[in-house]
């Protein structure tokens, strides 16, 4: 569609909402940007500045004659603002000017390790790319960049999914199904409804990527006009991703034995091999494919060790945002660790980690403003469970450093999301990095 000349209100003033603002401008259209914040206290205001674009608080933006208002990621669309206009997120107002083709990669838990070790495979092969989408690069921002015959490798999030109507991923991706942010979808059902959505718009041109072992991944099958790939199958086989006898099969060609993967976790295999799918269908061989996953050096925040001191090892797992990357955290781990759990809760149910941390954990350290839910709900499944509240980060550090011994790991797995007191897991994950590090 042609913008130009159009009166575009750009809702949100994070990394999104600042790409599609000057998205839009470079488009002709006229720009008003707003945020529930005043605009000093949002965390791009200088370049919101720079722009030149009107901002009004949101109270204002509301009801006013807008021909287009495009939604960031971050906010809901319950907001009072959206009522009775035309709204489109930013992912949907970006894509028909990305050039080139589409992955669209999206899950519970493990989409930033596969978008990254997607790129990372097809930078070893020479194939032309970028990467971008909740990881990095805004939809919006990687248009510049994007070039007929390349590939765009998208992290997509279900607030990204939830409004798309035309967005056509190439090669779709879900890697797993699990309860997340049911404080902004409200049920599980509506949550799944916004991963669907990347399966729902491909038609008979494209693949839709789906984990055999994941029932609600799986089940997108019905959802779907795509072809078809399973990962994480039960058996080798035409068109799958399997693993037997710890080794790796593509299309039932080995790919690589399962010890060869440099990542910590049995979750890691599966994201391995919807990576391996991914690229396969995007013709990279499958010698290529091997040689990206041998030598990848893992995310940030993502199971990262951090150092060891006296014996003791400090991994942050900033980005196991929910019950169930806490959950694979944890069993990345033989035992001896030191927990560190807590954030913002997102009506989570955290009792099914009482299993593992009564089997694994020494201590369980408990920060920020879920942490009295987090306590209320463990001691209800297991009264002996060794929880301390600690509040800050900086106690929960200083109370693992004066707890473990020789042998132990200290291990951030928040469960949360982190805005009650940081800014963004990254965010949380340097703090904590800084913590470790400072400690003698």
């Amino acid at each position: 569609m042609d913008w130009f000349g159009k009166q575009i209100l750009v809702v949100g003033l994070g990394r999104s909402g600042v790409a599609a603002a000057r998205l839009a401008l470079r488009l002709g259209a006229r720009v008003t940007v707003c945020d529930h914040k005043p605009l000093a206290e949002t965390a791009f205001a200088g370049e919101v500045a720079a722009l030149g674009v009107e901002y009004l608080p949101q109270a204002e933006a509301r009801g006013a004659a807008f021909d287009l208002v495009i939604q960031s990621p971050g906010v809901p669309l319950e907001t009072p603002v959206f009522t009775g206009a035309r709204v489109m997120g930013e992912l949907e107002f970006a894509a028909p000017l990305l050039e080139g083709r589409k992955i669209g990669i999206t899950g519970s838990n493990g989409k930033t390790t596969v978008t990254a070790l997607v790129g990372h495979i097809f930078g070893e092969a020479g194939v032309l790319a970028q990467v971008g989408g909740n990881i990095g690069v805004p939809p919006a921002a990687m248009v510049d960049d994007s070039r007929p015959g390349q590939w765009n490798v998208l992290e997509l999030s279900s607030f990204q999914l939830e409004t798309i109507e035309t967005f056509v991923a190439d090669i779709a991706v879900v890697l797993n199904i699990t309860p997340d942010h049911l404080d902004r979808h409200g049920t599980m059902e509506r949550y799944i409804d916004a991963k669907a959505r990347l399966v729902e718009t491909q038609g008979r041109g494209q693949v839709a990527v789906l984990n055999a072992g994941n029932a609600a991944s799986a089940a997108l099958a019905r959802r779907t006009r795509a072809k078809v790939v399973y990962f994480n199958a039960p058996e080798p086989g035409p068109w799958a991703v399997a693993e037997k006898d710890g080794v790796i099969t593509v299309d039932e060609q080995e790919l690589l034995p399962v010890a060869a993967i440099p990542l910590r976790g049995r979750h890691n295999v599966e994201n391995v091999m919807a990576a391996a799918a991914a690229a396969w269908l995007a013709s990279v061989s499958l010698d290529a494919i091997e040689a990206g996953i041998r030598s990848f050096p893992g995310v940030e925040h993502r199971i990262e060790p951090v150092r060891s001191l006296d014996g003791v090892t400090y991994y942050n797992d900033s980005k196991a945002t929910n019950v169930d990357a806490t959950e694979k955290a944890l069993d990345a781990f033989a035992g001896g660790l030191w927990v560190i759990l807590g954030g913002k809760d997102k009506q989570s149910d955290y009792r099914t980690l009482a299993g593992r941390l009564r089997e694994k954990a020494k201590g369980v350290l408990l920060i920020g403003a879920a942490a009295g839910v987090i306590r209320a709900q463990l001691a209800e499944v297991d009264p002996g469970l060794p929880l301390r509240d600690c509040g800050t980060m900086a106690e929960a550090v200083a109370a693992a450093r004066a707890g473990a011994v020789s042998g132990d790991t200290v291990l951030l797995a928040p469960a949360c999301a982190s805005f009650d007191q940081f800014q963004s897991y990254e965010h949380r994950g340097r703090v904590f990095k800084e913590l470790v590090r400072q400690l003698e």
